[in-house]
């Protein structure tokens, strides 16, 4: 019973990404991290995450030890063919990837929204706190076009 519940949870749980590449921006260290993962409800969709990750030299100099910055960027793809798994099909969407990005409060999170009057997939990257007053966000838009659902 145990084992079950666990591999419920884990099925259940936000993707795990896996980082593809790192871009120095500048002499102190900094860096643009890029991760990729795939949606753990539809298969044949990939997203790549981009967002900027501080030096020490950078923490040490600006205070704020615990914290990165809020910017994000993600794409999302088709990877193979598309076939829909039990999502989360109400306005809200459905949480697919998240990752902490201070020590308490803030995470970098991919939604996920079924725009089925469209038929698409929209993926929308954001932290889950408000920065300098407003939200950090990007978007990315997967066409269905005929993607089978799941048996």
């Amino acid at each position: 019973m145990r084992k079950v519940l666990l591999l419920s949870a884990l099925l259940a749980s936000p993707a795990m990404a896996e980082e593809v590449g790192k871009v120095g921006v500048d002499w102190v260290g900094n860096d643009i991290v890029i991760e990729a993962f795939e949606d753990p409800k539809v298969q044949g969709v990939t997203c790549h995450l981009a967002y900027f990750e501080r030096s020490l030299i950078d923490r040490f100099s600006n205070g704020n030890w615990f914290e990165d910055p809020s910017y994000s960027a993600v794409d999302c793809s088709q990877t193979g063919p598309i076939t829909l798994g039990k999502i989360d099909r109400g306005a809200d969407g459905e949480e697919v990837f998240s990752e902490g990005r201070s020590l308490i409060l803030k995470s970098l999170k991919v939604t996920r929204v079924y725009d089925e009057a469209n038929n698409a997939l929209i993926y929308l990257g954001h932290a889950s706190e408000l920065t300098q007053g407003s939200g950090k966000m990007s978007l990315s838009v997967v066409p269905l076009g005929n993607a089978a659902p799941r048996p």
